[in-house]
């Protein structure tokens, strides 16, 4: 081979990793194009009647924001695959799904799940696939993780039914799989999500955690007490707590109520009070009817004293 050829075929491999390069460039930017500039697109009826029934966060935002929640929805239906495991998916199940994911991070209309690609759907529990068999007390509902379960997600369809059909018990697994995402996010699995939480409040976010867990262990406190048994479950069972009974926790745990509603940018409680303040004044709710709260006390004594 004389110098000549040598040198056709280094720019010839020269071009081809030029074109190459171009290629994957320009597949990146279109990619990165439909990230920012996701278009508009209408939401079926038949999606909003879902969500109007199943989810209350959704009903308790103002109209204007609706449309935002029903967008992003959509956007994370686009983006992330839902894949059932022996069993069926309906829209309901993807419309719960793709709630809990929005929930949390309604407060920052930009952020999306850097750490997520696929959400597995299962039938019932975790418990006899190769990931839940390493745990041996009680039922595994959810999980997210790293190995195999790197950017993914499996849930029990059951249990995500039932986080949104009972909105009052403290309890609801997406929302929980959710912000171990949001944890996670930043590299660490330490119930410390510094992607929402700013340096500053870092600190006494972690001293926060530890007061309240002691209180959980002592027997003297509302947390569940799964809550304690890790530090990155801490987060999720409060979280959980924030968006189901947001007013009970500003009232039993204020200081914690602040911390949360900092993390997540959202101020669950007086969305809450508005909503139900609304219901009454459309006269959907009357003063002797139980609390839509779930308290079990009547409107006029709960949610509606002083009203």
């Amino acid at each position: 081979m004389n110098i000549t050829t040598s040198i056709l075929t280094l720019l010839s491999l020269g071009i081809i990793g030029s074109l190459i390069y171009l290629l994957i460039s320009n597949s990146k930017k279109k990619k990165n194009d439909h990230h920012f500039h996701f278009r508009r697109r209408d939401f079926k009826e038949e999606w909003r009647v879902i969500l109007r029934e199943y989810v209350t966060f959704y009903n308790e935002i103002p109209d204007p924001k609706k449309d935002e929640f029903e967008q992003r929805v959509l956007r994370f239906l686009d983006t992330i695959t839902i894949t059932p495991v022996e069993t069926e998916v309906e829209d309901l199940d993807r419309l719960l799904v793709a709630s809990s994911a929005i929930i949390p991070i309604f407060g920052y209309p930009n952020w999306e799940y850097p750490n997520l690609n696929e959400v597995f759907i299962l039938d019932s529990d975790l418990n006899d696939t190769e990931f839940g068999q390493q745990f041996t007390d009680g039922h595994v509902l959810g999980m997210v993780g790293e190995g195999k379960l790197k950017n993914k997600m499996l849930l029990s369809k059951g249990a995500l039914r039932e986080g949104f059909r009972n909105d009052n018990d403290k309890k609801n697994v997406g929302i929980h799989e959710f912000v171990h995402l949001i944890d996670m996010a930043d590299g660490k699995t330490d119930g410390v999500p510094e992607v929402l939480l700013q340096k500053s409040y870092a600190i006494p976010w972690i001293k926060l955690m530890q007061e309240e867990t002691d209180k959980i262990l002592n027997k003297e406190s509302s947390i569940d007490e799964y809550g304690a048994t890790k530090v990155q479950e801490f987060i999720t069972v409060t979280s959980e707590y924030f968006f189901e009974r947001p007013q009970l926790l500003e009232k039993k745990h204020p200081e914690l109520y602040k911390a949360l509603e900092q993390i997540f940018n959202q101020d669950m409680a007086e969305q809450e009070r508005n909503y139900l303040s609304s219901l009454v004044e459309d006269e959907e709710i009357g003063r002797n009817d139980p609390c839509p709260c779930g308290s079990g006390k009547k409107y006029k004594k709960c949610h509606g004293k002083g009203l």
